[in-house]
Parts: structure tokens; C-alpha cells; sequence
């Protein structure tokens, strides 16, 4: 059981192939292969659909006296999956597809038919041509028109080319050198960080200068503070012996003005006192 599944089988020294005695076997004899249905079709007894890619157990043979540029040609039996019916259909190597035969029809190809109609078409022109020479000779001039034509418009491409640009590929190669490249990017790399620093530099200058000018100031103001505190310590004895000279004066006339004051009030109220007792007396 084990040598069923080995690649190499153990042949003896003494083996012999020519006393094995060979199988008669039918001419065209037919294999059973698994194989995909190659192209939609239709059952023509109970109108099943098949699509293609569907797989089938068939049976394959060799066309008798059929061949294609020493190409052998093989045909296949299939059945339907539904009444069982028997599909046959062969290999077509000059158009690289299947041909149906029996059993079925092939579903609608539009491709298909669109390349066999442009056949038609062309084998129809190649008659024409040869059996009508006016046709041949119209053919012929339409061609040479068209050649023409095709000339002039590659001409004016060609003139615009050479008028926008003529540019010399080699001698751009040429001066294209990586290493000056790569030097004039350092120096570039380099200028870009002096002008940084000189920047720095004049920024840090500017403000060295504007807190030293507002030291200056400061102590100019302290200076001037220190100046007039001096003068009006020095001015304030003199100030405060004329302030009280002043307020003695002051007080004696304020004394005198309310001593006036009070004597008319004095007499303002026995008068009203005198005023109402006359009137009670009265009554």
C-alpha cells in the first residue's frame, strides 16, 4: 500500500521491458477528464442554462480526419444536469475557442460576432479589390492622401519643436557636477547662519543700549529727587515761622469777629425776648 503513493518504484536488474505483453487497445479510444464548460449554453431538449466555468465529468476523444496546421483537434461529451441530456462540442485552434456541435446552443457573444462581421467585411474589400480596378485605384489615392497629410502634420510638429526649444541634453549633463552642487549648498548653509548671527548680535546690542539709557535716567531722576528734598528740608523752618507769625494775627482778628458776633446775638435775642413779652401784655 505504501509503494501507491512513492514516485520512484524499485525496478529489478534482471527487469525486462519488452516481455511485458502489451494491451490491445481501440484506435480511438475515449478518457474520462474533468473539464469546464467553455462558453454559456442552452439545452435544447429542456432549456437548461449553463454557464460557463460550470465543471463536468466528459468524455474526450481525438476528430477523426480533423486538423488544423498539424494541430489535433479533440472532441468532448458532456451532459445536461438536468434531463441528462448529450452535449458535444470540439476544440477550434484556428479561432483559439470551442465550437459546439450537438445537444446545445451557445448563448448570444457579442464580441464574437463583432470580430467575425469585421472578417466578413475585409474578405468582402480583398474581393472587391481584385475583381473592380476603380475601387483598387480610389483605395490606392485615399491612402496616399491620407499618407501626405500624415507627413505634413509630423513637418509642423517638427518646426515647433525646433522654435520652442533647443535644448542641449548633453551639455546640461555636462554641467551638472554633484560635488559643486553639494559645495554651493554648504555655502549657502553657511552665509545663512552669519546673517543669523549678525542679527542676534545687532538685537542683543539694541537692548544692551536701551537698558542702559534707562539706567541713565533713573538715576538722573534719583538725583534730582535727593536735589529737591535738600532744598525743601533747608526751606521748611523759615516757611513755618512766617505760617505761625500769620496764624497769630489771624486768631486775634477771628477773636475780635466773633466777639462782635456774640454781642449781636446777645442783644438780637433779648429783643425778641422784650418783643414777646409786650405782646403777651398786650393781650
Amino acid at each position: 500500500m505504501s509503494e501507491r503513493k512513492v514516485l520512484n518504484k524499485y525496478y529489478p536488474p534482471d527487469f525486462d521491458p519488452s516481455k511485458i505483453p502489451r494491451m490491445k487497445l481501440p484506435k480511438n479510444r475515449q478518457y474520462t477528464v474533468r473539464i469546464m464548460a467553455p462558453f454559456n449554453m442552452k439545452c435544447k431538449t429542456c432549456g437548461e442554462y449553463i454557464y460557463k466555468g460550470k465543471k463536468f465529468n466528459a468524455r474526450k476523444e481525438d476528430a477523426e480526419n480533423e486538423d488544423y496546421l498539424g494541430i489535433r483537434i479533440y472532441r468532448f461529451y458532456i451532459k445536461c444536469t438536468r434531463c441528462l441530456q448529450e452535449i458535444s462540442f470540439k476544440t477550434d485552434p484556428q479561432n483559439t475557442d470551442y465550437e459546439i456541435e450537438e445537444g446545445a446552443t451557445r448563448n448570444f457573444m457579442a464580441l464574437k460576432l463583432a470580430q467575425e462581421q469585421e472578417k466578413r467585411e475585409e474578405d468582402a474589400e480583398k474581393e472587391e479589390e481584385a475583381t473592380n480596378p476603380m475601387k483598387l485605384l480610389e483605395n490606392r489615392t485615399q491612402q496616399s492622401k491620407q499618407e501626405i497629410e500624415l507627413m505634413e502634420s509630423l513637418e509642423e510638429l517638427r518646426d515647433l519643436n525646433r522654435r520652442q526649444g533647443n535644448v542641449d541634453f548633453d551639455s546640461m549633463l555636462l554641467k551638472y557636477n554633484p560635488a559643486e552642487l553639494k559645495e554651493q549648498i554648504k555655502r549657502m548653509q553657511e552665509e545663512e547662519d552669519e546673517n543669523t548671527i549678525k542679527s542676534l548680535m545687532g538685537i542683543k546690542r539694541k537692548i544692551d543700549e536701551n537698558e542702559d539709557e534707562e539706567l541713565i535716567e533713573s538715576e538722573d531722576n534719583t538725583a534730582k529727587s535727593i536735589i529737591k528734598n535738600t532744598i525743601t528740608s533747608t526751606a521748611q523752618p523759615s516757611v513755618k515761622k512766617k505760617v505761625s507769625k500769620l496764624n497769630l494775627l489771624n486768631l486775634v482778628k477771628v477773636n475780635n469777629v466773633t466777639s462782635t458776633n456774640k454781642t449781636k446775638k446777645s442783644g438780637n435775642s433779648l429783643s425778641l425776648i422784650g418783643n414777646y413779652s409786650s405782646s403777651d401784655d398786650s393781650n
